[in-house]
């Protein structure tokens, strides 16, 4: 009779489908999508450079954005035995260091695709690294302050990502300032979005003491906040279609945001309860405008020759 192997467990390694969720595919759309709004926004057909596309969507979601929730579950692995402790590393899943040495791995990883892809990509994806690895370790840290956590994942979700994907096409060239506008635009509207996200953890963060916005400044205030966040940046992102003249996407993304405006206020009624259900909601209104305002900057070519 043959002996059954061991589970990687009992061996001091994590299970493939542990590191599966460590790296959590869910999370990887929103850079996705920013990625493909920034090859939309550039005006450059794809035709022929297919692969550099599907290379991008892979640095922007399985490596770089993998990797941010990586480094954040290692060192957050004490906040989640908290609040989530049956995630992969604090429930032992994933042994011993290994979850620093896959942060550690896909990190180098990043850089070798990034490198391949060009100088501008690969000094995008680094700043973006650093930022991953500066939100969450020491002694940076910088979601120990929500407004400057929120920041550096808006930055790195949303704009790097749009920049990424709008200078890829035309060999590294640097895009236009209608370009780094909207990208810096929509990265502000993603520091709400990521303050909403922070209501799952606000139990661990205020007994750890970590300065999320919900817990800095309790639920309904902090949600307020997020509203604003959200609400703003894509007023300027309409002022800024319509001056070029793009009066219809600027009327799409005006109907995005009254419908966004009515989610918020039935947000607002219990931030804790809803928060999910806004970003199943509230959110995808938001990327859809994302997407409306990539094609009428594309129609106009958006990369500096």
């Amino acid at each position: 009779m043959t002996r059954a192997a061991a589970p990687p467990a009992a061996l001091g390694l994590p299970s493939p489908g542990a590191i599966v969720e460590l790296l959590k595919p869910v999370t990887w759309f929103p850079p996705m999508w920013a990625f493909g709004c920034g090859v939309v926004s550039s005006g450059i057909s794809p035709d022929g450079r297919w692969h550099l596309v599907i290379l991008g969507i892979l640095l922007a979601g399985p490596l770089l954005c993998a990797t941010s929730q990586v480094v954040n579950d290692w060192f957050d692995r004490h906040v989640d035995a908290i609040n989530e402790p049956g995630r992969p590393i604090p429930s032992g899943r994933i042994p011993g260091r290994w979850g620093l040495y896959l942060a550690l791995l896909w990190t180098a990883l990043s850089i070798a695709l990034a490198a391949a892809l060009g100088p501008f990509v690969l000094a995008a994806a680094g700043l973006g690294l650093l930022l991953a690895w500066a939100y969450s370790a020491p002694p940076v840290r910088l979601k120990q302050n929500g407004w400057w956590g929120n920041a550096a994942c808006g930055m790195s979700y949303e704009g790097l990502a749009w920049l990424t994907g709008a200078s890829l096409l035309a060999g590294g060239a640097i895009p236009d300032m209608r370009v780094l506008l909207v990208a810096l635009l929509y990265s502000a509207g993603a520091h709400g979005i990521m303050t909403l996200n922070d209501f799952k953890s606000l139990a661990g963060d205020r007994a750890l003491g970590v300065g999320s916005l919900p817990a800095r400044l309790g639920p309904e205030r902090a949600a307020r906040v997020a509203c604003v966040m959200m609400a703003v940046p894509q007023v300027g992102v309409i002022a800024l279609l319509a001056h070029g003249g793009h009066g219809l996407s600027a009327a799409l993304v005006t109907a995005s945001l009254v419908a966004q405006v009515a989610c918020m206020a039935r947000l607002l009624r219990d931030p804790r309860g809803l928060a999910p259900w806004y970003n199943a909601t509230g959110v995808s209104l938001f990327v859809l405008g994302m997407l409306a305002t990539a094609i009428a900057l594309g129609h106009g070519g958006a990369v500096a020759s």
